[in-house]
Formats: structure tokens, C-alpha cells, sequence
């Protein structure tokens, strides 16, 4: 009997899988309306009276995106005020909405990779998973991985579509 060979396991194929990067931690909203004098209005003395009150807490260790959903102008030191009872509890905070945090978070996560480990190899971006791995990540893999690697493929090792070759 014939010994079976795994193609896959000797072709020098490397996987990686995007879902190790998916961000961690429940991501919420801040939303500045919520403060404003009939959801228009910032009034400084109760909108600073409301942030010296409010339970910050309750933002501990979660990823928060600061936003203004109501059509007012907002002076930039809210913002600034919003943020500095933010950042000593969450686990990052930022101006943005919760697809912002989560894109900037997965950016982030992409961008602590150790490049130099795929020099001269051939990459397989992995195509199928249980989490929604978003476009910004497959681009962003892509656009770090393509100066160091000899080749991009996207899909499982056994069934790959091409996506870039170094050429010779």
C-alpha cells in the first residue's frame, strides 16, 4: 500500500488566520446628546456638572467610541472633557462609533505583528472562519505582508486564490 503524502503540509504554505487578531473586549457608546440642554445645547455648567457626576465606572475595561449623534455643535474641549474621564477606565477610548473602535482595534492588532517571521514565505490568508473578519482587515494584512512575503494567497492551503507574487 501506497503511502499518502500531504501536498499541503510540504508545499511551505503558512496560515494566517485573522480571527486571532479580532479585537477583544465588549466595545459601547458615549454619546454626547445625551448632555445636551433639549438634545441641541451643550450648557458648560451642567454639561461639566454631568460629567463630574456621571458613573465612569461603568466604563471600565470596555473599548468606548465618543460620539455626538444629535445635529448641535459641540466645542471641542466637551470632547477633550469626555476623554479625560474616559481614558483612566477603559481599555481604549476613542472619537468614533462602535465600527470605528472596532476597525481602529483591529488595526491596531494587525499592526503589532512580527513581519520579519514571513519574510520569503508564502502566506495563505485564511478565507473561512466563525467571526465576520471585515474588508479593513484582509486590506490591511495585505498591505503589511506584501513588501516582506514571496506570496499572498487568500482561501484554505488545499484551495487558494492567488493575490500577489514577488517577482523574481
Amino acid at each position: 500500500m501506497e503511502e499518502i503524502i500531504n501536498k499541503v503540509a510540504q508545499s511551505g504554505l503558512e496560515t494566517i488566520d485573522l480571527e486571532q487578531f479580532y479585537p477583544k473586549g465588549e466595545i459601547v457608546v458615549f454619546d454626547m446628546k445625551d448632555y445636551l440642554f433639549m438634545g441641541l445645547i451643550l450648557k458648560e455648567k451642567d454639561f461639566r456638572a454631568a460629567m463630574q457626576s456621571h458613573d465612569w465606572e461603568q466604563y471600565r475595561g470596555k473599548n468606548v467610541g465618543l460620539v455626538c449623534s444629535a445635529d448641535a455643535v459641540i466645542p471641542l474641549w466637551a470632547y477633550m472633557l469626555v476623554m479625560t474621564n474616559l481614558e483612566p477606565v477603559a481599555a481604549y477610548a476613542a472619537f468614533g462609533d462602535a465600527e470605528f473602535i472596532h476597525n481602529t482595534l483591529y488595526l491596531r492588532n494587525l499592526g503589532e505583528i512580527d513581519l520579519s517571521a514571513f519574510a520569503d514565505k508564502r502566506i495563505v490568508i485564511k478565507g473561512c472562519g466563525d467571526k465576520r473578519v471585515g474588508e479593513i482587515a484582509y486590506a490591511e494584512i495585505t498591505r503589511l505582508l506584501r513588501p516582506v512575503v514571496k506570496s499572498i494567497m487568500y482561501g484554505e492551503p488545499c484551495s487558494t486564490v492567488p493575490v500577489y507574487k514577488k517577482k523574481s
